[in-house]
């Protein structure tokens, strides 16, 4: 079965779809980890402009399933984040082989080097910076218990040790010696913080390029798949690193602002201060992950499990992210 007459046979087995036309069915672009398809269907009479959501050929390992994501999805909609609204969910893999969702599409463009180099993106870059924050502040609002997220993975003691940990047996499983994230491991070791008492729902990959915007406003916090229970200051620490600021390395809020406004906006709403010295250990922290995810997305490539030109690219970013790692730590060779 074709995958436009899978889609109306799922929708036409729901009970609230009397009728379903797909319009329009296209592979969007990007989405090396997730797929998306533009969808525009008319439901019962209604034209519908969706998003469906499923797996990629090969997925990292510490991605969530589409079922965890929708249900992320709803709880974010919910709670007052600026998501698209999730619509429908199938677990069911007889209707295109895998699972996937649809959502209500949202409108703009969440290309990061279109957004950074265009500043009236968001009804302004100073505008956009502050609203991200207090975006991120709604989402740390959901404290580490909340029973729809149960299958979140319960947190370790000290979240950045536990990183720490999954970043050195990445490293140990590679073939190809890597000092420089070995000494960035050991950075991070010896300036490991305390933990934090109240762990919160980090999207973990709150970044230029996850949300989509129009010349007007923010329109929605996308990709889900890495959400997971943690401190708060990893999402602030991956929005403000410089390999997240596509080129715009002076506008340290994700390449679109100074910090003072995106970190008001999360303040104003939190209720919190942000500790502007402690964000650092999670920058530093964000260039790892980043490096490490580098190298597995070009590993899915080199072992021939997915042939992709995109991902054999994205293992050549790593020795840039290196030198932010060795460019943040210098102060510390004696750690």
């Amino acid at each position: 079965m074709e995958i436009k007459s899978a889609i109306e046979g799922y929708l036409l087995h729901l009970d609230e779809v009397k009728t379903a036309k797909i319009t329009d069915l296209r592979l969007m672009t990007g989405g090396a980890i997730q797929q998306n398809w533009l969808l525009d269907v008319t439901v019962n009479g209604v034209p519908l402009e969706t998003v469906l959501r499923t797996d990629a050929t090969s997925s990292l390992e510490d991605s969530l399933s589409r079922a965890q994501e929708y249900a992320l999805f709803k709880h974010a909609f919910g709670a007052g984040v600026t998501v698209p609204e999730p619509l429908w969910l199938s677990n069911d893999p007889k209707w295109i082989g895998k699972p996937f969702f649809i959502m209500r599409r949202v409108e703009g463009t969440a290309a990061g080097h279109k957004i950074v180099r265009k500043n009236a993106m968001g009804g302004g870059h100073k505008i956009l910076a502050k609203r991200l924050g207090q975006e991120l502040a709604l989402i740390h609002a959901t404290k580490y218990g909340q029973a729809e997220l149960d299958f979140l993975t319960r947190p370790t003691p000290n979240p950045a040790l536990s990183r720490i940990a999954e970043y050195r047996a990445a490293l140990d499983a590679t073939d190809m010696p890597q000092p420089t994230l070995e000494w960035g491991l050991f950075w991070l070791e010896q300036n490991a913080p305390e933990p934090v008492k109240d762990l919160v729902l980090c999207h973990n990959d709150f970044r230029t390029g996850n949300y989509m915007v129009t010349e007007e406003a923010l329109t929605g916090i996308l990709d889900w798949e890495f959400a997971a229970w943690g401190d708060p200051l990893q999402d602030i620490g991956w929005f403000c690193a410089k390999c997240w600021r596509f080129g715009a390395a002076n506008n340290e809020a994700g390449g679109i602002s100074d910090r003072a406004g995106f970190y008001a906006g999360y303040e104003q709403t939190s209720g919190a201060s942000i500790d502007q010295n402690a964000v650092l250990y999670w920058e530093v922290m964000a260039t790892m992950r980043w490096a490490i995810i580098a190298m597995k997305q070009g590993d899915r490539h080199i072992s021939g499990r997915e042939p992709s030109l995109e991902l054999a690219l994205t293992r050549h970013i790593v020795p840039e992210l290196e030198l932010d790692i060795l460019q943040m730590t210098k102060g510390d060779n004696d750690a």
